[in-house]
Order: C-alpha cells, then structure tokens, then sequence
C-alpha cells in the first residue's frame, strides 16, 4: 500500500493533501486525474467511485483526506468544497531485473506517483452559544442552595 501523509497548508483559503510513493504510475494516475479536476468534491468521488481503473482508489483516499481536512482542522463547508489543484508527479522509482534467456537479466523500473490534492470553499460560520447553556449554569447554584437550606 502507499504511505501517505497529509499536510495543511497555513493559508486560509486552500487545504492540501499528499500521498507520496503511490504504487502505480503518473502516466496512469493522471489520465483518472484528469476527470476530476476543478469539479466539486461530491462530483469527485461519485465519478472515481464509477470509474473502473484502479488509479481510482489511491484518488479517492486523497480528496476524502482533503476534505477531511478541510472540515475538522480549517473550519470549512464540505459542501462547497470544490477540487482547486489536483497534481500527479514522479515518485522514486526502483530499479529491478527480470530474467531473460542465456542467463541475461534484463533491467525495468518500478515507478511510483506522487498525488497533491488542494481543496478550496466557503469557511462555515460558527454559531452564537445558545441560551440555554447560560439558563442552566444560572439554575445549578440555586439547586445547590435549595440542598443547603435542607440540612
């Protein structure tokens, strides 16, 4: 499996995340890639989840990783969430032989991807505390003098 790793970006309207040494190759990874860039994150994974390649899969993980992001550590909408750079690259690549006739070893590489996905939206609005925590925290001492007067 690849190792991924997310990474937030500090500025306030963009939200990164990468996943590094993808076992399979950029040149296969970005033609998926493709169908999904600059699309909304819902479109995203709706059309990788019917896309029957298998560079579709490592896709997903990284724009759910994206939005999860996006939401739980910015503050963003994960509905207005929408794909802003979704970059596929050369990962490291390992040498390694195949054997051949004659006692030859003929040499192939093994090439890996790396994936950046930057998602983009409207920050949520956070809502004013509600009334009825300050009702309650009002209404305890007064229970706790109630249980004093009793003794």
């Amino acid at each position: 499996m690849a190792n991924t790793t997310k990474n937030q970006v500090a500025a306030a309207d963009k939200v990164r995340a990468y996943a590094k040494n993808v076992d399979q190759t950029p040149r296969k990874v970005s033609l998926v890639a493709s169908l999904v860039r600059n699309r909304t994150v819902a479109d995203a994974v709706v059309i990788l989840n019917h896309t029957p390649k298998q560079a579709a899969r490592p896709l997903i993980k990284v724009i759910e990783s994206a939005r999860a992001n996006a939401v739980n550590n910015h503050g963003f909408d994960g509905k207005t969430l929408t794909i802003s750079t979704l970059s596929v690259t050369t990962g490291t690549r390992l040498k390694r032989f195949v054997p051949a006739s004659r006692g030859r070893a003929l040499p192939f590489e093994k090439k890996s991807s790396n994936i950046l996905v930057e998602v983009t939206g409207a920050i949520k609005v956070k809502k004013a505390p509600a009334k009825a925590a300050t009702v309650e925290a009002e209404a305890t001492p007064a229970k706790k003098a109630t249980k004093e007067e009793k003794k």
